[in-house]
């Protein structure tokens, strides 16, 4: 009788430890169902984030525009210089023609280069800036200027950078045919950061162009700055067969021409014959350095060849001191 009690019992503990079991089974099982159902919650986007997170996210992105702002695009595209509409409008020709002006600026270069880079060039200040001027508008100055820069691009060992320095009455852009672009102005302002932005390349290899730039009132200010200054000095100086050209104001009434003259160490005057007076000639000495090297083209000189038609004639003539 004890034996059957103690196995019913022994029965009893087996069939609750098994029930037992199944539970604590069934909850395992249950556990692990609903944590692999919250990871794949968690892994999956949300199509609808709440409010607050969403505006967060707007905020985010609006102090990353303010300080990454999108740069502006550079305008560094080359100048493209029309060489036959110069040619038809007088100016000397690349493009292989033989033409007379052609070899009246071969002898107006010749000098200047040799002044720039000769013997002489140790006796002045920045042999390799040369500024082209006139005494009064309307000379001939910026067409003197343009085909200077030109006729020494074309040399096979020499660069040229022309400046459109005349900031008051700029005129470099028109007669090459150019649109409008920031130039030296911009710079000199502080609008324009470095120089190189306001230095454009142009379709002739060896020819680099800074424009004017806009109008200011404060031109004579800013030609006379250290700013100036130190960006000439680093003209004439960086590349050693450079030459600079600085198409300048009228010396007669201008300010901004005589402070440029303190840069350059040569002078191009354009006189037109028949119109140039001796005593504006004489006045435009007076308000050069007289260190510079000095010289002087006649333009308009109207010459007849054998057919018995007319040109343009340039003659260059160094000052005596």
């Amino acid at each position: 009788m004890s034996s059957t009690i103690e196995k019913a019992l022994q029965r009893q503990q087996q069939e609750q430890a098994r029930k037992k079991a199944e539970q604590e089974g069934t909850t395992s099982l249950e556990r692990a169902v609903s944590a692999e159902k919250a990871k794949k919650s968690s892994d999956a986007p949300t199509e609808n984030p709440p409010k607050a997170v969403a505006e967060s996210s707007q905020a985010t992105e609006s102090v990353e525009r303010v300080v990454q702002p999108e740069r502006e695009p550079d305008n560094k595209q080359p100048f493209h210089i029309d060489l036959q509409r110069l040619e038809a409008n007088g100016h000397i020709s690349l493009t292989g023609e033989r033409k007379q002006i052609n070899e009246e600026y071969r002898e107006i270069k010749r000098k200047l280069l040799s002044n720039a880079f000769g013997p002489l060039a140790k006796t002045l200040h920045n042999s390799n800036i040369i500024m082209v001027t006139s005494g009064r508008p309307s000379e001939g100055k910026t067409f003197t200027a343009t085909n200077l820069a030109m006729s020494i691009a074309a040399e096979q060992d020499k660069t040229v950078l022309l400046v459109d320095a005349d900031v008051l009455k700029p005129n470099v852009l028109n007669t090459l045919g150019l649109e409008r672009r920031r130039g030296l102005v911009e710079y000199l302002s502080g609008e324009v950061a470095d120089i190189a932005d306001v230095l454009y390349p142009t379709n002739i290899d060896k020819l680099k162009i800074i424009p004017a730039g806009k109008s200011h009132h404060l031109t004579t200010e800013l030609l006379a700055s250290q700013k100036m200054h130190e960006t000439v000095d680093e003209f004439a100086n960086r590349y050693p067969d450079r030459i600079v050209i600085f198409d300048t104001p009228p010396l007669i009434g201008i300010t901004e021409t005589a402070v440029l003259a303190n840069f350059a160490g040569q002078a191009v005057v354009v006189t037109e014959e028949g119109k140039s007076k001796i005593p504006d000639i004489r006045h435009c000495v007076d308000r050069l350095n007289p260190d510079m090297a000095i010289g002087f083209v006649v333009n308009k000189s109207v010459n007849q060849d054998t057919e018995g038609t007319g040109y343009y004639g340039y003659y260059y003539a160094e000052r005596k001191s």
